[in-house]
């Protein structure tokens, strides 16, 4: 079993609880717009860090984090990317991928909106953890965790950071 802490959205702002939040996790995914390079070594000093790069991270965030990351974990087969939109109105860059890939676990951020939902045309879970950082129109800054056991993803737990200012 894996214990994954989500996060995205951070744009240059790394909240301290997060460090708290996710000291049981076993990995740290960032679902991109990191914002700055140093977001990425506070979460790298915390756990392990799996990450895509947003639209507005610089060319320090994109030499690391692809744009797309596929990986297997648990059984689970698992897809990250940005701005992926949702089900099912994924948003046609993701939508392709999505189809050739087929993983059972979709992460994407950039809306700032909290999400979980299962999409049943793909067998798919997608979540979005909302934005983790103060920038943005969002009023409340939340996190996710997730255990992946084998191929359950279960105990989905939503973190709520406190109000974006």
């Amino acid at each position: 079993m894996k214990r994954i802490g989500l996060i995205s959205d951070t744009h240059s702002y790394l909240d301290p609880k997060v460090a708290l939040h996710f000291a049981d996790c076993d990995e740290i995914w960032h679902a991109g717009d990191f914002g700055s390079y140093e977001v990425a070594k506070q979460l790298r000093a915390i756990k392990p860090l799996r990450g895509v790069y947003g639209n507005i991270d610089g060319q320090d965030i994109r030499s690391e984090f692809e744009e797309c990351l596929q990986f297997e974990i648990e059984g689970v087969r698992v897809m990250m990317f940005h701005i992926g939109g949702y089900p099912p109105n994924y948003n046609k860059v993701t939508k392709p991928i999505i189809a050739a890939y087929k993983p059972q676990l979709f992460i994407s951020g950039h809306s700032h909106i909290l999400k979980v939902i299962y999409d049943p045309a793909l067998a798919c879970l997608h979540i979005n953890p909302g934005a983790a950082g103060k920038q943005g129109w969002q009023k409340v800054r939340t996190l996710i965790k997730i255990d992946i056991d084998g191929t359950d993803i279960k105990n989905c737990q939503i973190i709520e950071l406190g109000a974006r200012v």
